[in-house]
Order: C-alpha cells, then structure tokens, then sequence
C-alpha cells in the first residue's frame, strides 16, 4: 500500500509523542514531519531512552539533545534514563514508554523501525510496539542503520528541509560520526530526502511506516 499525504492535523492541538533510542534518532527520522507538525500548532514531546554515552560525551549530548528540542518547540523532554547499548526488549523498557504515554496521552507516537542492525533501536521499537497497544496512530521512521524499510506514508518538506538539517546541525558532536569516511550525517539525511522525496513524488520527503493509521474521513483528510 502506497499513500501520500503531508500528515495534516485533525484538529489543532494535538499530542504527538516521538521516540528516540539516542539523541539525534528523532532529528534524523522525523524532525522534518515534527517541524510540520509544529508549525500547525500541536504539541510535541520527545522520549529520548538513552544517554548516548557510547557515541559520545552523555553530558555534551543532552545538551545537544536540549538545544535541538528547544529549536523544534518542543513541550517537554523525558529522559528514559538508560545507557547506550542496553536497552532490552522486556517489562522495565514498557514499563518507561508507558509511563511516557500515560503522561503525554499521545494522538500519534513516532518511533524507529524494528528492523534494524543497532540492538538499541530494535528493543526500543519492539518495546514501543507493546506500550502503545491503546494508541490510535503509532508510525514508523527510519534511522540510517536500518536494514529493510518500506515506507507507505510520505510527508513532504521540501520546504523546510533547511530546517531539518539545522536540527541535526545542534547534534555537533555527532556530525561526522557516520560509518562512511567524510560523509556528514547531513549529508545523509539529504540523501535520504531526495530519496524519499522521489517515491513520494515530491522534491524533498520524509518516509514512514504506519503500524496503525486512524483516519476519519469526515474531516477531510487526504488519504
């Protein structure tokens, strides 16, 4: 199934509820659909479930993290309070995106795709998936260590591309940390937009993966 639809609100005031395994997953995966989704009035919150010591400094990092959710407007930040590379797929990690979903009360959860070579993304997904059992519209994004990602679900930012990648751009220490010799993680994120952007049939997209899509088509959504 293909659809195309820039993710407009139902209504104004929303919750979205975004969740990120390290600092800068968000950014990368959806910051670009976040901005929208901002700019249209919602409320936007992020669960960030590690500190993202193994890439780098926690502390600095934080800061980062803190600087880029500010820039995005975001409402509040919870901490998950985990060290990287240790997120398993059990009842304590459910337990802290429940207690995350229960406070926000989320209409729509983003979170990285399950099938991915970084065990803290696929226990953060895996996890995700059992915490939002009761919400209505849980999405997919892709980070750049996934392996199989087919989206059905495009959200158009050619126009706030710039946006997105000033984002990713507050993650400083992170930048030229990519498996690939001098290729900035903007550079990739560019990539991924033009990418996506042609299967979406725009300049410029972000892709995801509905788990659950609730429409009601009487506030004329455009499926």
């Amino acid at each position: 199934m293909e659809s195309h639809h820039e993710l407009s609100p139902k209504k104004t005031g929303m919750n979205i509820l975004a969740i990120g395994p390290h600092p800068d997953d968000i950014e990368f995966g959806c910051g670009g659909t976040l901005v929208r989704y901002g700019q249209a009035g919602n409320q936007i919150y992020q669960l960030i479930l590690t500190d993202g010591c193994v890439g780098g400094d926690p502390a600095t990092r934080k800061l980062e993290q803190e600087g880029a959710a500010a820039a995005l407007g975001v409402k509040k930040i919870i901490w998950g309070g985990y060290h990287d590379t240790e997120l398993h797929d059990d009842r304590n990690l459910i337990r802290t995106i429940e207690g995350a979903v229960t406070a926000v009360s989320p209409d729509i959860v983003l979170i990285n795709h399950f099938d991915d070579s970084h065990q803290d993304h696929r226990a953060a997904s895996r996890a995700t998936i059992a915490a939002t059992r009761n919400v209505k519209e849980v999405l997919f994004y892709e980070s750049p260590s996934c392996l199989d990602f087919i989206p059905d679900i495009f959200v158009d930012i050619t126009d706030i591309l710039p946006e997105k990648i000033k984002l990713l751009e507050l993650h400083a220490s992170q930048i030229e940390k990519t498996s690939i010799e001098n290729l900035k993680i903007t550079e990739i994120a560019r990539a991924y937009a033009t990418f996506r952007g042609v299967q979406g049939r725009v300049h410029y997209a972000e892709g995801f993966r509905g788990l659950r899509v609730l429409r009601n088509i009487n506030d004329r959504m455009c499926l």
